[in-house]
């Protein structure tokens, strides 16, 4: 692994991780073994939006990790705004997918897909 982080860098939480285990075996299912990548990238009304990808293939610089069971891939950039942020995931009546709790967000946008800080 090329991570000089802590293990916690971002966390899963136990709803994030059921569901990513879902996925994770309908690829596999399909011969493709995939990992969660996670990423900041500009844009959003807040000037940043948090991106997530289930990738299979690693690049030279990512940042490589593990939290819950689960691999995280991220890139250093990307890293620095994610340190202690927790990805979740909700079925909820306000809307279902993943969400991300991040302790750095000096402020998010109404529907929570973008931040700054």
């Amino acid at each position: 692994m090329n991570n000089t982080f802590s293990a916690d860098s971002i966390k899963i939480s136990d709803t994030a991780k059921a569901r990513i285990e879902h996925i994770l075996s309908e690829n596999e299912e399909k011969g493709v073994n995939s990992f969660v990548r996670v990423s900041v990238v500009s844009g959003g009304c807040s000037g940043l939006s948090y991106k997530l990808d289930f990738d299979s293939e690693e690049k030279p610089k990512d940042q490589i990790f593990e939290d819950n069971g689960i691999k995280i891939v991220t890139d250093m950039k990307s890293l620095l705004y994610l340190l202690g942020t927790t990805l979740d995931f909700s079925e909820g009546l306000s809307g279902k997918g993943f969400f991300f709790n991040n302790p750095n967000a000096a402020r998010t946008c109404a529907c929570g897909e973008s931040f700054a800080v």
